[in-house]
């Protein structure tokens, strides 16, 4: 009886996991991507739903801001050193750059969403950009715990939120990778280590590899 239970709480952890990430892939993407040379990462929209702590609209959205940054300096910190590696066809808009061209613009997190795709990389002179979201109920920038806890997997508790991570096309708009993924307790200890994890796992390469 002992065997059973624990043969189905490892089936079901596995089955929770392969359901916990999606990605995407347009067939249209080499088609669209073919004389894309540089890509733009955008801070992200985060959204935080954050429990026993009284903060004003100031200071949640100042929070947001910093978890929306943190991912997109993480994304850079990723895609550049695998870039080492891995030897990606295209080039990485320094995240400066690409901040600084968005605060000319007077673009900041609270604006960003009424501006097209094809809107962004005209004004980051970019080919593509890589945008997303995410939804929080801890600061995974200030670190979160790592350990297990049984009871809080049952519940549901042991999640820390979900992060969607997108690359759309500059000349058509159009979405061409995307990659979803629940955050819990085995994802990471902070920001950086989250977005290696996921990165590293995913069961389909970065489309932009040679």
């Amino acid at each position: 009886m002992k065997k059973i239970i624990i043969l189905y709480s490892v089936l079901l952890i596995s089955a929770l996991g392969y359901s916990q990430k999606t990605i995407y892939q347009s067939d249209s993407f080499e088609t669209l991507s073919s004389n894309h040379k540089t890509v733009a990462i955008i801070p992200f929209e985060a959204r935080l739903e954050l429990k026993n702590k009284e903060l004003t609209d100031e200071q949640l959205e100042k929070l947001q801001e910093k978890e929306g940054y943190e991912v997109q300096n993480a994304l850079e910190t990723y895609f550049l050193k695998m870039h080492q590696r891995k030897d990606y066809r295209i080039e990485f808009q320094d995240i400066q750059n690409t901040n600084a061209l968005l605060s000319k613009a007077n673009i900041d997190l609270m604006n960003l969403d009424i501006y097209t795709t094809q809107d962004l990389c005209e004004i980051l002179n970019v080919d593509a950009i890589i945008s997303g979201d995410l939804t929080l109920n801890a600061l995974i920038s200030e670190g979160v715990s790592t350990d297990f806890d049984f009871m809080s997997f049952i519940s549901g508790t042991s999640d820390y939120g979900r992060i969607a991570i997108k690359l759309s096309d500059g000349a058509t708009g159009k979405l061409l990778w995307k990659y979803e993924k629940v955050i819990t307790r085995k994802s990471g200890k902070n920001t950086y280590d989250i977005i290696e994890a996921m990165m590293r796992k995913s069961t389909r390469k970065f489309p932009y590899d040679k």
